[in-house]
């Protein structure tokens, strides 16, 4: 078994390897901070979870896990280690995952492919049919650049821009050193058929397709509950976001979850809703302009305030369980986001972002705990963990055949 040092190197925000000891450990203490069971139902609960491996739906398969009970499918994409580098983070976080998941007595299978393919869709509906029968809930928390479309062999890439016009904002970067720096940068606006190509993307049409495929093989159960994850975000980054091409494709998100809650319920008397979550520093997220600066600033202005995306999706599957009512907003979301858009914390990250700048930016932001949420995406920064120790990198992907 190949062993060595793992140390972190990263270009900006994104890492060259992960570190399978601390993605382990991060699992575990994942775990731990679920919320304990407050209903243990007489059947487990068959579930299956589209982005099993990391943000929301890595916390969406932990949560279900050790507070539901959930049984069922995880599906990610991930890449496999190699004689020179790591495996994906992801990889190593799965195989932490299904392993907890044994050890408590859940039966859990993991598929690594490309969630979008109808072959995808055809081996979790195989698997569901042999192992579990019909499907109780099913979890969509899919981000990805692009999207090949099954029907039309078509691929779309999405694209992170305003729409209208350009779009400039404060955003958060570290130089060499690990330095912060407050810098203003400028997204030009969306043009030619970027919206289109964005919503096809990460808009409805593959959750949709993920229900049709498992209705039309007749695996839904009576009462099926359905959430695709999504987020709103702050009025001060809104632009890039909310009103910018991502936000064009969650409003599609949120009209087709309308059409499938309609069409459940007359189908097995289930529902189909959205949850909006609240802010955590995901790979994804990283990505946006603004967004590491907004969520430095929210973390130092609330502290320990935050609630991680453990507890939120701990909450998601205490309303699809019934363990409390579904509750949702005017426009059939869930809302796990109230404790961020607050009036009042919006109010203070409000007067902590028009103040910062790189020579106040420290005294504003809890930089510390975002910088160490970066590094604990790719299992680094994680405490209990020895980094100079050697660390076995040739992890198996979890078998899915026992």
């Amino acid at each position: 078994m190949s062993e060595r040092v793992i140390t972190p190197r990263s270009r900006g925000f994104l890492f060259l390897d992960s570190h399978p000891a601390g993605c382990e450990r991060l699992v575990q203490d994942m775990w731990q901070a679920a919320p304990s069971p407050t209903h243990v139902p007489d059947d487990a609960p068959v579930a299956l979870i589209v982005g099993s491996s990391a943000g929301y739906g890595l916390a969406a398969t932990i949560a279900g896990l050790a507070r539901t009970g959930i049984r069922g499918i995880g599906v990610c994409f991930e890449k496999a280690p190699t004689e020179r580098r790591t495996a994906t983070a992801g990889w190593y976080r799965t195989a932490a995952t299904a392993e907890l998941a044994r050890r408590h007595g859940h039966e859990m299978v993991f598929l690594n492919g490309d969630a979008f393919s109808d072959e995808m869709k055809d081996q979790v509906s195989d698997v569901l049919r042999r192992r579990f029968g019909r499907l109780d809930h099913l979890i969509y928390s899919v981000a990805a650049p692009r999207r090949t479309d099954p029907e039309t062999g078509v691929t779309y890439a999405s694209v992170l821009k305003p729409i209208g016009e350009a779009y400039r904002t404060k955003t958060l970067v570290f130089d060499g050193t690990g330095a912060p720096e407050v810098k203003e940068v400028e997204t030009p606006p969306a043009e030619d058929d970027d919206i289109e190509q964005t919503v096809a993307v990460m808009g409805g049409a593959d959750w949709e397709r993920w229900v049709d495929h498992l209705a039309d093989r007749g695996l839904l159960a009576e009462g099926f509950s359905t959430a695709a994850l999504s987020y709103i975000g702050s009025p001060l980054t809104d632009g890039i976001y909310r009103q910018g091409t991502i936000g064009a494709a969650k409003t599609e998100l949120e009209a087709t979850a309308r059409a499938l809650d309609e069409r459940l319920h007359k189908l097995v008397g289930g529902r189909a809703v959205t949850s909006v979550n609240g802010a955590a520093v995901t790979q994804s997220s990283t990505a946006i302009p603004g967004i590491a600066l907004y969520v430095g600033l929210l973390r130092g202005a609330l502290g320990e305030g935050m609630v991680p995306p453990i507890a939120q999706l701990a909450d998601l599957w205490d309303q699809l369980t019934g363990v409390r009512a579904l509750e949702t907003d005017e426009d059939g979301r869930v809302r796990l986001d109230g404790w961020e858009l607050n009036s009042a914390v919006q109010a203070a990250v409000t007067e902590r972002w028009e103040s910062a700048t790189t020579e106040t930016i420290t005294r504003l932001a809890d930089l510390d705990w975002f910088h160490g949420e970066v590094q604990r995406l790719y299992g680094f920064a994680v405490p209990g963990i020895d980094y100079t120790a050697p660390t076995a990198t040739q992890v198996p992907w979890p078998d899915a055949t026992v």
